[in-house]
Parts: C-alpha cells; structure tokens; sequence
C-alpha cells in the first residue's frame, strides 16, 4: 500500500504537488493521469524518497520507503527505461541489482524470461532498441519480488505483442495482491490495463476513484443515428426536445433516449439504418475533468 498525506513540493516559486492526499491500495492496478507537467513524475520520485518533499508525508507499507533497508524487495520501479549504462549488458545489470539488494542470482535469469530477454541477456544494453530497454526496466522492477511497484510510461517503445504482455503482466502482479501503480499518457491503455484511477492536475487531486466510475462521471451520453432522411428525423427530434448535429447520413443526438428517439422515427414512418447510444471515451473524460488544470497548452500565448 501507498499513502500520501498532504504531500507537497515546491521548487522556488513553482508548486509541482499541492497538498496530495490519496491511498494506493493492493490488489488493483491503479493508474496515475494528468496532464503534462501535473507532478506525477514528481509524486513518483517523492514515494521513492529521491525527492524531499516541501511538506507532508509519503508511507510504503506503513513506513517511509527513503527509511527502508529493504529496498528491491520492498518496491520495484521502472522511472526512465533510458537511464541505464549502455556498455554492461542485460545480465550484468541485473546482477548488480541484485548484488546490492541481497537479491538471489537466480532471480537475474528468472526475470530476464520473464520479461522475454534471456537470447539477449549477454548483449549490450547501448544496443537494446527503446523497448527492449522498457523490458529490461521492468525486470529490474520484478528482481526482488516485491509487493508493491511503480511503473512511470511502461508502454513505451513496445510493439503490439509487448503492449498486451505487460497489460498482462500488470493484471497478473495485482491478482497476486500486488500494490501496482502505472503512470501513463496513453488513455486507450489505461482503459484496458488499469481499474482504478488517480487524476491530478497542477499538483492537486482530481479524481481517485474506479475506472467505469471516472468515465461515467464526466460522460456524456448521445445517441448515433444513421437514416436515409436525416432532414426529417433532425427536424422531427428538435420538435421533441432533441439536440441534434447533422453529418451526411448519420445524427447525433442528445436530450433524447434511444427508446423516445426510435418511437418518434417509428410513429413518423422515418427508416432507421442505426440507433445506437454512446458514452464519453476515457480520454473525453479525462479532457472534461482537466481541462481547466493543463499547464502547457498549444498556442498558449500567456
């Protein structure tokens, strides 16, 4: 488990965590969101103690993690694939970490299968594609077994067959009862890969809560219409209250349900091709619930 309590840091005049208060709980892969610049690296490097916040607390396991003599064994992290030293190879990178963490030698070949490296274990890590690097990270994060672990951009660089092993493997390490945290800027796999979620912005909570809850929240439902006499249906479901927008053959429609939507095309002799009802994605959400909260914003002359 990871707990935050008022956490904050300040860098001059800059707060990049403002008072974050949250709970990581085991058992769920929770990821973490927000907008570039929101202080999730930040919060990340503050769990792991290589920052000192300006205030507040953070707990792993019920103890500072910076505290800790347990170290790989404890927590497993994966914060930037790229920060590695490019002339060992993957197995004497992996036998320093567990040299220094007490980390039995087999776990280094046991984690390199893992992660799908052990026909690279003996190549150079300068060579290793970026993510080859992204497996070799996350094997550093698996080599001391721990219960819980911070992953920071894990998909990144991995091809398809990648992308779906560790969206597995994430699944699997919380099944196990598992403290599993993901920051990513990839909605699409934070829809298949997390059920929890925790949002910030400029520093500050947005939302901390399950996945369908956070998507339901900001959603907005509409329905998608397709008829071969878009005028008419249009002009029929404004009589009724609808809100609609015309594109070719196909409306959308708000203010109405499916059911009043279908009985008005019905009772006006109006073909239907397709009435289906559709929520907000993840990203449409997450767009509604941060989009007073983004620091950077293209053509932002401020």
């Amino acid at each position: 488990m990871i707990e935050l309590r008022d956490l904050t840091k300040r860098y001059g005049r800059t707060t990049a965590v403002d008072r974050l208060t949250l709970t990581v709980r085991p058992g769920h892969v929770t990821g973490f969101l927000g907008p570039n610049g929101a202080g999730k690296s930040t919060t990340l490097r503050l769990i792991l103690g290589l920052h000192r916040p300006t205030g507040g607390t953070t707990l792993v396991q019920g103890h500072p993690f910076a505290e800790s003599p347990r170290g790989l064994h404890l927590v497993g992290a994966l914060l930037d694939a790229g920060d590695v030293h490019g002339g060992r190879s993957a197995r004497a990178h992996l036998s320093a970490l567990a040299r220094s963490n007490r980390i039995p030698r087999r776990r280094v070949d046991e984690t390199l299968r893992e992660v799908g490296l052990a026909a690279a274990a003996e190549r150079r890590i300068g060579g290793f594609s970026l993510g080859m690097k992204q497996r070799l990270g996350i094997a550093a994060a698996l080599l001391g077994d721990p219960p819980v672990l911070l992953f920071d951009e894990p998909f990144n660089g991995l091809d398809p067959e990648g992308v779906r092993w560790v969206r597995g493997l994430f699944h699997r390490l919380a099944g196990e009862g598992r403290t599993v945290l993901v920051s990513s800027h990839l909605m699409s796999e934070m829809e298949q890969t997390a059920d929890h979620l925790v949002v910030i912005g400029r520093g500050e909570l947005v939302a901390d809560e399950s996945l369908a809850g956070f998507a339901a929240r900001s959603a907005r439902p509409h329905l998608v219409v397709r008829t071969p006499d878009p005028g008419r249906l249009a002009t029929t479901a404004r009589a009724a209250g609808g809100q609609v927008t015309v594109d070719g053959d196909a409306l959308t429609v708000t203010g109405l349900t499916a059911t009043e939507l279908g009985e008005l095309a019905s009772a006006h002799r109006i073909p239907l091709h397709e009435l289906a009802t559709r929520t907000a994605s993840l990203e449409e959400a997450f767009m509604d619930l941060t989009a007073d909260r983004v620091e950077y914003l293209a053509g932002d002359h401020r």
